[in-house]
């Protein structure tokens, strides 16, 4: 061991001093330890280039866990927001230095749903425990190991190899796939104000700041090297929407700079343009990531990942044979940069269309460097707007012949946007300007699909069902078409044969957020069935197959028709249960309260408190996933009446879950299912209702109103041994909260929890506590609570709340 007996700072000096003497070690970045960055005089910290960012430890070290904290020291702070990122990542111990590329593990710091606000240093937390299997999976293949003793030829020579110096003093950063969109958005706050335009009129027209930054970037001497895009930079000024007017002469718009170029002068001097030429394509492809995010929702500019592509291209082979590419023509009526399209081979065949002209000059100019595709094939067209007529003529004569049509496959990945946001429903927001109304379509097929008019991947699926009849149709969204409550009336329209496809995790889409599955899905639609099931293959998003997922169209009425027969209780109401739609997706909203909410809530009460807590379990005893996030809650068959068991663990399961927000703070608290000597009360509950219902210990004239059978149920309900498990476990929760000194007798379980977990300064309730003990017997009541969820789970199923 080359290093030994010494403290973790001497470590970082001695190898700064041995093995990295010609760079600057000397920089700060956040919590990282070791920075190494080329010797730069006069350079903005932000703008200096990193070469290496490294964990460094002690004695001999576990390479893998050292990566892992350096990427939550990372992720943690967002460093790669603030500083360029270097092109590696390294982890030093006092015998091996390690290093692996930075662009091999930058994906993880964009996993979805994933809470960065943990220690770096905690390798027991679950969050490390992730990173740290991701990691794994990558540096097998990818990581290189010196020891400073055996390997030190090799180091040096890998150093002098891949830390270039080049000259001391001032040097430009180079740009590439990697780093061009965060430039890009230094770009936004230092250049695009300079520029004499007004944006949001600007906007209206279809003119994006992205195109004006492509023009900048790829140019030399503020000359844009690709003619073909839709804004050129000509020195001192920009040129865009070049064409040919109706008197024939070619016309062009410009504009200039507000300050004479100085913030475009001084922003570019810190980078090298253009970028290396193998990147060119990569990121004029990649132009949907400079389409504001309100105009990519609208006009569906975004990028199909390739995997998927490939995927979707193997499903159409399947279906109509391996020369499919020679028999049928294909058309991407929402083409985008037409990354859809890759892997297609038969550019006679295919046609390519986008709303933007932009996009089809980014698609012509592709075409000039080798993309596959005719340009006369490529043309801007409005498909929810402009006229049939408009299209080219061979398009026009394929569609017109029935036998033709037969063979044209609309290959799509049309816009997702709706008119309306679950905000929108709550009354907290707005309808999306500009989204689905906006098209004359919307007008025309209202009448046909109903409220489906709002989205306008359906306006896309009813004018291709209805102006181009028989044809195939090849798509990927969401599933909500299939089950949806609001897509009734487009599924009594859309009648189609429906002959194969896939789902996968939404988040595998660029800027999609969420848990949810979009599918590919193939369609006939010269054969008119009605949409009853869907049956699509289940892909992780490394392409892994799951199994199969059945979607149905011909569901039952909701759970919501069911419990609305028993939203009428006779006596004092006990709590309230929210009303929320009735998919899974929507289970977050679902919880039973003291106080009235401004969404509409049932009344709970002695006479319905089984059917509410059945209705309560069976949506909250499913977790939810991507896949089974939009499942369907439905009217049950009768078979859960006379299942006693069942109901009881139902009880349970509400009892005692967290969505049960009933607080003594909102008044009487009817849910403490112990009596005060179980749990060692210092003074009598405000009301016994729960543990005398549950002990059939009631007597109307006790009841305080809130039972009122002439006839009371004298036997106490016998609940199963999973439900027995969970009220032990409760009430030894309950106990240890009576223990306290400054109490609250009336307390209910979410009182409990605020108890000993607290509140942040935003009011909501911190997610663990400091009481050791508080936290290990919550823990045993929530597992006891998932062994409970496991045994209602089938009934689910067996009673018709749920299709499998």
């Amino acid at each position: 061991m080359k290093y030994q007996n010494i403290r973790e700072e001497e470590l970082k000096n001695r190898v700064a001093q041995d093995i990295f003497w010609q760079y600057d070690c000397t920089r700060i970045i956040g919590d990282i330890d070791f920075c190494v960055a080329m010797h730069q005089s006069g350079q903005n910290a932000l703008e200096q280039e990193s070469l290496l960012w490294a964990e460094a430890k002690t004695g001999d070290s576990d390479v893998c866990k050292s990566l892992s904290q350096l990427i939550l020291t990372i992720g943690k702070a967002r460093i790669f927001d603030k500083y360029l990122p270097p092109a590696m990542l390294g982890a030093f111990d006092s015998e091996k230095i390690a290093f692996i590329q930075y662009s091999e593990i930058s994906d993880i710091f964009y996993i979805n749903d994933f809470n960065w606000n943990v220690a770096p240093s905690n390798y027991d937390s679950k969050e490390f425990k992730l990173i740290h299997k991701k990691v794994s999976a990558i540096i097998d293949d990818s990581l290189l190991v010196f020891e400073y003793d055996g390997d030190e030829r090799e180091l040096k020579k890998f150093i002098k190899e891949n830390f270039v110096v080049g000259k001391f003093g001032i040097s430009k950063t180079q740009i590439d796939k990697n780093n061009f969109m965060i430039i890009y958005n230094k770009w936004l706050k230092d250049v695009k104000p300079s520029i004499a335009v007004n944006w949001e009129i600007a906007k209206k027209s279809n003119i994006i700041d992205g195109d004006f930054y492509l023009a900048d970037l790829l140019s030399q001497d503020n000359f844009t090297l690709k003619e073909k895009l839709f804004v050129l930079l000509k020195r001192d000024h920009y040129e865009l929407d070049r064409k040919f007017d109706e008197m024939g002469m070619f016309v062009s718009k410009s504009t200039s700079f507000l300050d004479g170029q100085l913030a475009h002068t001084q922003f570019w001097n810190r980078y090298e343009r253009p970028p290396r030429e193998e990147y060119w394509d990569y990121i004029v492809e990649r132009r949907d990531l400079l389409v504001p995010q309100d105009i990519r929702e609208r006009k569906g500019s975004f990028f199909t990942p390739q995997i998927w592509v490939e995927l979707s291209q193997r499903y159409i082979a399947d279906a109509l044979g391996s020369d499919w590419q020679d028999e049928y023509y294909v058309w991407d009526c929402a083409t985008g940069t037409g990354n859809l399209l890759h892997g297609l081979t038969n550019k006679y065949n295919i046609w390519a269309s986008t709303l933007d002209k932009q996009d089809v000059e980014v698609m012509k100019d592709r075409i000039k460097n080798g993309a596959n595709l005719l340009e006369e094939h490529v043309f801007q067209f409005d498909f929810l707007n402009d006229d049939f007529e408009k299209l080219p003529q061979p398009l026009q004569n394929i569609i017109k012949d029935p036998i033709k049509r037969a063979k044209l496959i609309i290959y799509i990945n049309p816009p997702y946007a709706e008119a309306t946001t679950a905000t929108t429903i709550a009354g907290t927001g707005k309808n999306k300007a500009g989204v689905s109304i906006i098209h004359k379509a919307n007008d025309y097929y209202k009448s046909k699909i109903g409220n489906a008019s709002n989205e306008i991947f359906a306006l896309f699926m009813s004018i291709v069902y209805d102006k181009i009849p028989g044809c195939l149709l090849a798509q990927f969204s969401t599933l909500k078409f299939v089950q949806g409550t609001n897509f009734v009336k487009f599924r009594e329209y859309f009648l189609a044969k429906y002959m194969k496809g896939f789902v996968v995790p939404a988040n595998t889409f660029d800027n999609v957020k969420g848990k949810f599955p979009i599918g590919f899905t193939f369609w006939d639609l010269s054969k008119k069935e009605r949409m009853k099931r869907v049956v699509c293959a289940v892909y992780d998003k490394d392409r892994k197959y799951l199994g199969k997922k059945r979607f149905y169209g011909n569901l039952p009425q909701s759970i919501n028709k069911w419990i609305v027969d028993f939203n009428k209780p006779a006596g004092s109401e006990i709590g309230l249960m929210v009303s929320c739609a009735p998919d899974i997706q929507h289970n977050t909203q679902l919880a039973i309260l003291s106080k009235q909410q401004e969404r509409y809530c049932f009344v709970v009460s002695k006479r319905n408190i089984i059917p509410i807590s059945v209705y309560f379990s069976v949506r909250h005893c499913i977790a939810s996933t991507w896949l089974n996030d939009r499942d369907q809650f439905l009217y049950p068959n009768n078979k859960w009446e006379k299942d006693i068991e069942f109901q009881n663990d139902c009880l349970a399961f509400t009892l005692f879950h967290s969505q049960n927000k009933i607080s003594s703070k909102n008044g009487v608290n009817h849910w403490i299912p112990f009596t005060e000597q179980e749990v060692s009360s210092r003074e009598k509950f405000d009301s016994n209702f729960m543990s005398k219902f549950l002990q059939g210990k009631l007597k109307p004239e006790e009841s305080n109103g809130l039972y009122d059978d002439a006839e009371p149920r004298t036997s106490p309900l016998e609940f199963s041994e999973e439900s027995q498990a969970v009220f032990n476990a409760g009430r030894r929760l309950w106990q240890y909260y009576h223990s306290q000194p400054n109490c609250d007798v009336n307390a209910s379980l979410y009182d409990i929890k605020e108890y000993f977990q607290g509140r942040n300064d935003l009011g909501r309730m911190n997610s663990k506590s400091e009481d050791e003990r508080y936290a290990k017997l919550l823990h045993c009541l929530q597992k006891k609570l998932k062994f409970l969820s496991r045994k209602i789970e089938p009934k689910v199923y067996e009673y018709g709340f749920l299709m499998e």
